[in-house]
């Protein structure tokens, strides 16, 4: 599928945008305000961009990562934590001016998402500068990975240098507040992978997207817009995705939640690991769908030991 649209379809994948700390709580009672509620909590590291490279080179895939970390105690481990993983850290930024980006969650005892909080001021130290001097990475990509949490500028940069480059692009939303940022560039993006509220935003609907028939419409909404494929995630409702030729419908695998951090990283990485090694859509997406029930599994926002062979065991039929 690539060697049509990418000018180096054996390059590494470039990913750019957050990296940092996730400290996600799950409770064992009812949340309760002003006063503390029994949980199990964990720390471990994410960030959208983060977690998709990780994701990918566990698959294989070599990746260039562009985010930044503090100066700090978190910055140094997270670092050694890509080194460990296998994802090459030369062009993560260090700033003294802002700590590591952290994420805070509250899950409930279900594994639902409550409430969220994330620090991503660092992310403001990958200037349009900063990015323009990574151009060669651009120049030797089989494709690039932007997740939302870039500032605006720098989003525009990012986008420029691709065009250039002429590299198809891959975007999260990453969340509804930031979905914004991404609607002007839909022309753009080859894949595209918004929740339902995220969908919502890129599409300018007043409520979220609701069912499947809703998704599908949406997606081929944003398909008519200029998107190459949209893949719209709807957490236990399974997710809807769509190109200009066709359409489809895969249901959630049933399983226990443990944690959901990174569990649309995974679907993520996946389908563009999927496509870059010639798998058929429909048979990408469906991998997508066994990493993201791998990864609800894990008590962390990416599975240690993820390898295609892992997928294929879990793959829906």
């Amino acid at each position: 599928m690539f060697d049509s649209i990418s000018p180096n379809p054996d390059g590494p994948v470039l990913v750019i945008g957050a990296a940092g700390v996730d400290i996600v709580g799950r409770l064992r009672g009812e949340l309760r305000s002003k006063t503390s509620t029994p949980a199990v909590i964990r720390s471990s590291y994410g960030g959208v961009a983060r977690n998709v490279a990780e994701n990918l080179v566990r698959l294989g895939q070599p990746v260039n990562l562009i985010s930044v970390v503090g100066e700090d105690d978190e910055g140094d481990r997270l670092l050694q934590g890509l080194v460990a993983a296998g994802v090459n850290p030369e062009r993560v930024l260090r700033t003294s001016q802002y700590v590591t980006n952290s994420y805070l969650a509250i899950i409930d005892s279900q594994g639902e998402l409550q409430f969220a909080l994330d620090d991503m001021r660092a992310i403001n130290c990958l200037t349009p500068q900063f990015i323009r001097e990574q151009a060669v990475l651009f120049k030797e990509a089989s494709i690039l990975f932007v997740d939302a949490n870039l500032p605006k500028d720098t989003l525009r940069t990012v986008m420029s240098l691709a065009r250039r480059a002429h590299l198809p692009v891959c975007a999260d939303p990453t969340s509804v507040s930031l979905a914004a940022r991404l609607r002007p560039y839909l022309s753009r993006f080859f894949l595209m992978i918004p929740n339902n509220a995220e969908a919502a935003v890129l599409s300018e609907r007043t409520s979220p997207v609701g069912g499947r028939r809703q998704a599908l419409e949406v997606a081929k909404y944003l398909i008519s817009q200029g998107v190459d494929i949209v893949i719209i995630t709807m957490a236990e409702q399974g997710l809807c995705y769509a190109t200009s030729e066709s359409s489809g419908y895969i249901p959630a695998i049933k399983t226990s939640i443990l944690d959901p951090t990174g569990a649309g990283d995974a679907l993520t990485a996946t389908v563009i690991f999927a496509l870059l090694n010639d798998i058929p859509l429909d048979d990408a997406v469906r991998l997508g769908v066994s990493a993201a029930s791998l990864t609800l599994r894990f008590r962390g926002a990416v599975v240690p030991d993820l390898s295609l062979e892992k997928l294929y065991d879990q793959l829906v039929i």
